[in-house]
C-alpha cells in the first residue's frame, strides 16, 4: 500500500498565519509557501498508509480529552547553533502543547516517535537559509505578538510536490470541526490554561 509522510500541528489562524508565511518567504526561505504556519506537535513522520485509520482514531481520542486553551506568541528565538532555525516564541500555551504532543506520541498509540531534540513549541520563521537572513528574521520579528484561543489541532500530509496539506482537523472535546466549545468532561491531566 505504500507510505505517507504525516505531521500533526496547531495551525496559526488568520490573519497571523498568512502574514508570518509571507514574512518567512520574504527572508528567502524556499519552504515558506509549502508549509502552513503552525506549531508542531508531531514532526514529519513516515507511516504505512494502512495505519491511517488507526492514526485518525487515535488523534480523535486525544482531541476529545482536550479543551481549548489560550495561545500567545511573542518575540523571537533561535535553535542555532544546534539547528539552523529562527522562530517566534510560544509564551502562553506551551504546557498545553507539550501535553498534547506527549499524548499523541504515547507509546501505546500508532504515532510513537522519538524526537531528535527535546520538545519546544515554536513557530518557525526561517530554516536553513543564509545566516544574514536568519539574523534579519530574528531582529525584524523581535516585537511580533499574536494571541488566540486554540480549539483544535490538525493532521497534515506532505504531497509529492513537498507541500503540506491538511487532511483532518480535530476539535477539542470531540468532533472534527473546530467548534471552540470546551469539553464538559475533562480528565485531570488535561492542559490547564495559563494565566497571562
Amino acid at each position: 500500500m505504500g507510505t505517507v509522510t504525516l505531521g500533526v500541528s496547531i495551525a496559526v489562524p488568520e490573519p497571523y498565519g498568512t502574514l508570518i508565511q509571507e514574512r518567512r518567504a520574504g527572508f528567502g526561505d524556499p519552504a515558506a509557501h509549502g508549509i502552513p504556519t503552525h506549531v508542531t506537535l508531531v514532526p514529519p513522520t513516515e507511516v504505512d498508509t494502512a495505519a491511517l485509520p488507526a492514526i485518525e482514531a487515535h488523534l480523535a481520542a486525544v482531541a476529545s480529552a482536550g479543551r481549548p486553551f489560550p495561545m500567545r506568541l511573542s518575540g523571537t528565538g533561535t535553535f542555532r547553533p544546534l539547528s539552523p532555525v529562527v522562530y517566534i516564541q510560544v509564551v502562553e500555551g506551551a504546557s498545553a502543547c507539550a501535553w498534547l504532543q506527549r499524548r499523541i506520541r504515547d507509546a501505546s498509540g500508532p504515532l510513537v516517535r522519538e524526537l531528535q531534540f527535546p520538545y519546544h513549541p515554536h513557530v518557525t520563521i526561517a530554516h536553513g537559509i543564509a545566516e544574514e537572513a536568519m539574523d534579519r528574521a530574528y531582529e525584524e520579528l523581535a516585537d511580533y505578538a499574536a494571541e488566540w484561543s486554540c480549539a483544535s489541532f490538525a493532521l497534515y500530509e506532505q504531497g509529492a510536490d513537498g507541500v503540506w496539506r491538511k487532511v483532518q482537523e480535530y476539535a477539542f472535546g470531540g468532533g472534527t470541526e473546530s467548534s471552540g466549545v470546551p469539553s464538559q468532561a475533562t480528565p485531570a491531566d488535561s492542559p490547564e490554561p495559563v494565566s497571562p
